[in-house]
């Protein structure tokens, strides 16, 4: 990448992964290595940080010309009381046809899951899910004000999973095929297992076609295998996502969106959900970490393999190094060496790889069984957008 490359891509991560946030009566101590993380070309990373709960350690790399990738941490109160539930946020956000869908959510959905734990006045899946349908309502409310002069927002969209460590719970809600791994000591102490917490919504899994079916009864092309890969309506992997307007309504499924967005067939309910899968699952004192990654990452590790390397490493740093696994796979795949695969531009890359984000989460026992106050407060946001410029 040239200099000039470099430059225009610090300019615009760098200011947009926010730093931990001091709150009153906090100081500098409860910081660990670079608050705001680094920008080194085509990656941002945060080698090591603290959350409510232990450590943490954060990762992306861009594969596409515009980054679709966007994610976020946050530790402290969970809904607009301080006296309120305190957790850790986690989200990953897989944007596709573009990064608009990933960084609404970025700058929307926790805050709606805050408004509706206020409501409720504890966290639930109830909050959770409901913050999903409000995101997804402000974004198609968005799509259709824009409609006129920008028709091809309605083609945007994202898989969106979250992840809350809240009040000795750990929520996991999921659209898309993101995916979040737990790994838990086993009974015997002398191994570590991989637990995957999430559902995916791909239509390459049976029982996401199945579901496909039964929801479309009258539609014998929901599901298309189409150059030996399973699509939705023969255009898209996903079944559940934030965004798609034009697979939500069919308003949005005609001119002036661009034909190859548009489909045939005409429809009079939503071809894919926003509506997450989430489990909840109660924290065991063998729970050591939890592994939030988007596809990118999936595509090339094992849920045992990515497990296998955070535990035989180092916290520092850990996020990068399975980003750096995946991509060694990667490049193996296609017969190449590593040290070529990283000299690789980013557009071109995405022959190759995905943008991969990765947050490892440390579940530090010590740390759970203390109270809230005395825990740091963390907020680091990333985007590919320069601040101000999220819903445009």
């Amino acid at each position: 990448m040239g200099t000039l490359v470099a430059n225009s891509w610090r300019k615009y991560v760098t200011p947009c992964w926010r730093p931990s946030v001091l709150r009153q009566g906090e100081n500098c101590s409860n910081k660990v290595g670079d608050p705001s993380g680094r920008a080194d070309k085509l990656w941002w990373y945060k080698d090591i940080g603290l959350h409510m709960y232990g450590e943490l350690s954060m990762a992306v790399i861009q594969a596409n010309n515009v980054l679709e990738d966007q994610c976020q941490v946050e530790s402290g109160p969970m809904s607009y009381m301080e006296a309120g539930p305190q957790g850790t946020f986690v989200g990953i956000y897989d944007g596709h046809a573009g990064p608009e869908a990933s960084r609404f959510i970025n700058n929307h959905l926790l805050e709606n899951i805050k408004r509706y734990t206020f409501e409720s006045r504890e966290m639930s899946a109830d909050v959770i899910k409901n913050a999903y349908l409000a995101t997804e309502e402000q974004f198609l409310s968005m799509v259709k004000k824009q409609w006129e002069i920008k028709p091809q927002i309605a083609s945007v969209g994202s898989c969106c999973l979250v992840g809350v460590v809240c009040d000795g719970m750990i929520y996991t809600a999921n659209a898309g095929d993101s995916r979040v791994v737990l790994a838990a000591v086993e009974k015997s102490g002398k191994q570590v297992k991989a637990i995957q917490l999430s559902d995916e919504h791909n239509a390459s899994v049976e029982s996401v076609r199945e579901e496909l079916r039964s929801l479309h009864p009258e539609d014998p092309k929901i599901v298309v295998l189409k150059h030996n890969v399973w699509r939705v309506k023969g255009v898209i992997q996903i079944s559940r996502s934030i965004g798609d307007a034009y697979l939500k309504s069919a308003e949005f499924n005609k001119p002036p969106l661009i034909a190859k967005f548009r489909i045939p067939d005409p429809f009079e309910k939503p071809i894919l959900l926003a509506e997450p899968s989430i489990h909840v699952h109660k924290l065991q004192h063998g729970d050591q970490f939890l592994i939030y990654a988007s596809d990118g990452l999936w595509e090339h590790l094992s849920n045992q393999d990515a497990v296998n390397i955070v535990h035989h490493s180092p916290r520092n740093g850990i996020a990068k190094r399975l980003v750096k696994a995946a991509l060694k796979v990667a490049a193996k795949k296609r017969e190449m060496r590593y040290s070529d695969l990283k000299k690789i531009d980013r557009g071109v890359r995405r022959h190759f790889h995905d943008d991969i984000t990765v947050i490892v989460l440390f579940l530090d026992s010590h740390l759970i069984s203390q109270s809230s106050f005395q825990r740091p407060v963390l907020l680091v946001k990333g985007s590919g957008v320069a601040p101000g410029d999220a819903d445009a």
